[in-house]
């Protein structure tokens, strides 16, 4: 599931996806709470 620019996610918002690989992707987002950058992954479910 690749993440938009602008999606919110409960008090984050993301902003770019900054990598991607076997285990997921990451993303830069804000915490609009503390006004801050945090990185964030993405898990891929294998069943």
């Amino acid at each position: 599931m690749t993440l938009d620019a602008g999606t919110k996610l409960g008090r984050y918002e993301v902003r770019q996806k900054i990598g991607a690989g076997g285990m997921g992707e990451v993303y830069l987002a804000e915490d609009q709470r503390l006004n801050r950058r945090v990185a964030g992954q993405n898990f891929v479910r294998r069943f």
